[in-house]
């Protein structure tokens, strides 16, 4: 006989808000349980992921292996170079893939898992080291792991205690815990991760440098101190930057004029006709490095309250310019 789903309107709101409150303090009490068993264990298996020189291959089989599947992409994103394994696969000629420089990660609540069992004989006999995830200290994937990490629960958030939910959750949670600890040994930082996530927002913001996004060349609006007031808008209007490098006769720095100048000047009611670029200008600019990341330039610009800034290379010299729109273009904001 077919399951029969019941109709939405038959739905008990209050029962359903009542089980998720309660699968969520099942699932936080496992994950605290799993805090008290953390000890030796736990920094044995870590050191011997410090010193693999191969990769950390985590296999599971079910729900176990889904798990396994995320817990090697957030290895592999901090610093643990990993790869997942199907069990089942690995009988059938995926076994291959792993080497005696690998380390071998297998995960299973039950430690029982035949797909797992099967294959113990040969990852032995490959000499590769073996962590087990599991939570039975007398299965048989435990007995035979250099290193045992409990993962064990109470019991499960599903009310008929048979759907791995608290056990998946504790097993995730002990391999972040794992992947951070690692992390942490490596001395990764934010620069690293954002080389293994150069798509990502976060990559954008710590690889991308002023150079990479600044205009350049005549692309760059500049005028000397003498330039005319007509020249100095001309300059600005052809460049379309909002705002104009002022230059003295050797080529330095010596102000900028921007859109805002204009409108101040304008609200004040000078006569702008006969002024000189030297006389308008706003003198000492912000500016930033040529090598410097672009979220520098970002914080800059938000910290002075400005849309434009002005870039020097190493000598002091003007190199190049951007405004909020490069930025919005590149993504960095």
């Amino acid at each position: 006989m077919m399951f029969e789903p019941p109709t939405p309107t038959a739905v008990d709101a209050a029962r359903a808000i009542a089980l998720a409150h309660e699968t969520l303090d099942i699932e936080a009490a496992a994950v605290l349980g799993i805090k008290r068993h953390l000890g030796d264990a736990f920094v044995q298996a870590m050191r011997l992921m410090l010193m693999v020189r191969g990769r950390v291959v985590v296999m599971g089989m079910g729900k176990s292996g889904h798990i396994g599947r995320k817990i090697v992409a957030t290895l592999a994103s901090t610093g643990t170079p990993a790869m997942f394994v199907h069990p089942a696969e690995a009988s059938h000629g995926d076994l291959g893939m792993i080497q005696p420089i690998d380390l071998v990660l297998a995960i299973s609540n039950s430690g029982e898992s035949k797909e797992l069992t099967d294959i113990l004989p040969m990852i032995m006999r490959l000499g590769a080291p073996l962590v087990a995830m599991t939570a039975d200290a007398q299965s048989t994937l435990a007995r035979h792991a250099d290193v045992f990490l409990s993962c064990g629960v109470d019991r499960e958030a599903c009310p008929l205690n048979l759907a791995p939910t608290a056990s998946t959750t504790a097993q995730l949670a002990l391999g972040d815990a794992l992947a951070v600890a690692l992390l942490d040994a490596r001395g990764f930082k934010a620069e690293d991760f954002a080389r293994s996530h150069p798509g990502g927002a976060l990559g954008r913001k710590l690889l991308t440098h002023v150079s990479d996004v600044m205009r350049t060349g005549d692309a760059v609006p500049r005028v000397t101190l003498d330039a005319s007031f007509s020249d100095l808008m001309r300059e600005m209007s052809a460049k379309g930057l909002g705002a104009t490098a002022v230059l003295d006769d050797a080529g330095g720095l010596q102000g900028i004029f921007t859109d805002g100048d204009l409108r101040r000047l304008v609200e004040k009611g000078i006569d702008l006709r006969s002024t000189t670029a030297g006389q308008v200008m706003h003198p000492n600019p912000s500016t930033v490095s040529l090598d410097a990341l672009a979220v520098e330039a970002v914080e800059l610009m938000e910290l002075r309250r400005i849309t434009s800034v002005l870039v020097l290379d190493a000598t002091g010299q003007l190199c190049g310019a951007l405004n909020s729109n490069d930025l919005l273009r590149a993504k960095v904001i």
